[in-house]
C-alpha cells in the first residue's frame, strides 16, 4: 500500500533516494523494484532488519533490475549521516507527526539533499485524524506516538521555511479512515469487535484484490476522507556566483 504517488513524483533508475523513518519498508521495496540506489534509514533497529530481510529475498528472486542497490541501516533523522547533497530523492511518510523537532527532521533532509532533487511528505490528514484523536486518547497518547496534527497549509509553509518549493499535494487512503474511527470507538488495542474484524477483511480483500469498484470509490472519497496528506516538493537550485554578483 504506497501513499506517495509515483506518477506524481517521478523516480529514474539509478537514482540516489533515501526512505526516512521506514519502519516496514512498503515505499522502499518499490523505489527498488524501479531501479533506485535505496538507502532505507529508521531508528527502529528490529524494524530494520526485517527490512533487510526483504531486500535480500528481493535480490535473491530477481525482483530489482541489474544495477539497483538497497541498504536498510539503523539512524538519527536529525543527525543523518550522510554528506551534504547525497540523494536525488528523500521521501519521509507518516514520520513527521512523531518528531518533536519537525523543522529539524526537513533541514536534515533539505541539507542532503541534492539541488534540483524531489522530496515526498506525507502526515495523517487533519480532518479524519481529529475524528481519531477525539475518540480515543489511547491512540495518540503513547510512547513514540503521534503528538501532532498538521494542517495542510502549516506543513506546506514548514517545507517552504526549509527552503522547498512545493510543487503538488493530494490525499490517500480514504478508506482507512474509517477502519481507524472504528478501531478507535471500540479501543485501539480491541481487534476482537466484529466491525473492526469485518473492516479489516475488507481492506485485506482490496489491498489483494485492488477490484475496479474499491478504486474508484476511494479515488472519489480522497478529497473528503483520505487519511494521509501528501505534499510534494523541490530543492531549487542556487543561482550561480556569476548571476549572482550581476543582480
Amino acid at each position: 500500500m504506497l501513499t506517495v504517488d509515483f506518477s506524481r513524483f517521478p523516480l529514474a533508475p539509478g537514482d540516489r533516494v533515501l526512505d526516512l523513518g521506514r519502519g516496514a519498508g512498503r515505499h522502499a521495496f518499490e523505489r527498488y523494484r524501479r531501479g533506485a540506489q535505496v538507502v532505507a534509514l529508521d531508528q527502529n533497529a528490529e524494524e530494520i532488519r526485517e527490512v533487510a530481510k526483504w531486500f535480500a529475498a528481493m535480490a535473491e528472486a530477481g525482483e530489482a533490475p541489474e544495477g539497483a542497490t538497497a541498504t536498510a541501516m539503523e539512524g538519527d533523522a536529525l543527525a543523518l549521516p550522510f554528506p551534504d547533497e547525497s540523494f536525488d530523492v528523500v521521501i519521509i511518510s507518516e514520520v513527521m507527526e512523531h518528531i518533536p523537532d519537525d523543522k529539524g527532521v526537513l533541514a536534515e533532509m533539505v541539507r542532503v539533499l541534492k539541488p534540483g532533487g524531489r522530496i515526498a511528505v506525507t502526515v495523517p490528514r487533519y480532518g479524519p485524524e481529529k475524528v481519531c484523536w477525539t475518540l480515543s486518547d489511547a491512540y495518540h497518547e503513547v510512547e513514540g506516538g503521534h503528538i501532532r496534527i498538521y494542517k495542510a497549509e502549516e506543513l506546506l509553509a514548514k517545507i517552504r521555511e526549509a527552503g522547498l518549493k512545493p510543487y503538488g499535494t493530494h490525499h490517500a487512503h480514504a478508506l482507512h479512515s474509517p477502519y481507524w474511527w472504528l478501531k478507535c470507538a471500540f479501543g485501539v488495542d480491541n481487534d476482537k469487535a466484529l466491525p473492526v474484524r469485518a473492516y479489516h477483511k475488507l481492506l485485506v480483500w482490496d489491498i489483494m484484490k485492488k477490484p475496479l469498484a474499491t478504486r474508484v470509490a476511494e479515488q472519489a472519497l480522497n478529497p473528503l476522507i483520505g487519511k494521509s496528506f501528501v505534499a510534494y516538493a523541490t530543492k531549487p537550485h542556487l543561482p550561480r556566483l556569476s548571476e549572482a554578483a550581476a543582480k
